[in-house]
């Protein structure tokens, strides 16, 4: 009889669980799209003046916070930096290969990266991310490029399924962010 009692009480205190995270779905969606390395992301993003939500949905489609995510294309870290991108940004990979993969060292160089795109892109978080994904020189080349570009300043289609995907992904994670966190 006690066994019973116990199991209906564990039953019963799981649907009031469900039932209660059914009722406060900002809060459910908090668990979806968490702000991992806020510390960072917000001085960094305050730093180079970036939107610390494109960060984290950035790093959320790049790598789902894993610090130690390895892409096939070999893109490194919570932000997916290339060895080049790096080096660019200053880091040096030489003495210390590891350090891409420290977080705040990663978000940092992210964060420059994202800055230095928004200022040659004059801000258009589609172009910026298209370029995040497939390069600046690429985007630059579409935009001159009838194709895909009608006035040279937005893409009406990018040519790389991969790229598109990865715009659509971050964009509409980005815009979830500011649904849960800026509302």
């Amino acid at each position: 009889m006690r066994l019973k009692k116990n199991k209906f009480l564990f039953r019963a205190g799981i649907l009031i669980s469900i039932i209660a995270m059914l009722f406060n779905v900002k809060n459910t969606l908090k668990l979806i799209y968490p702000m991992h390395y806020s510390e960072s992301v917000y001085r960094y993003s305050n730093e180079y003046e970036v939107d610390p939500m494109l960060i984290f949905s950035i790093m959320k489609t790049e790598s789902k916070f894993f610090p130690y995510a390895k892409s096939r294309r070999d893109a490194k870290g919570l932000m997916q930096l290339m060895d080049i991108t790096y080096e660019y940004a200053g880091g040096d990979t030489t003495s210390s290969k590891a350090s891409i993969y420290d977080p705040d060292t990663n978000i940092k160089v992210g964060c420059w990266y994202v800055k230095k795109l928004s200022d040659e892109f004059e801000y258009d978080n589609d172009l910026v991310v298209a370029a995040y994904n497939a390069g600046p020189a690429n985007v630059k080349k579409w935009l001159s490029d009838e194709r895909y570009s009608k006035d040279g300043e937005e893409l009406e289609d990018i040519p790389y399924g991969e790229t598109k995907n990865y715009v659509n992904k971050v964009l509409k994670t980005y815009e979830r962010y500011n649904k849960i966190y800026r509302d």
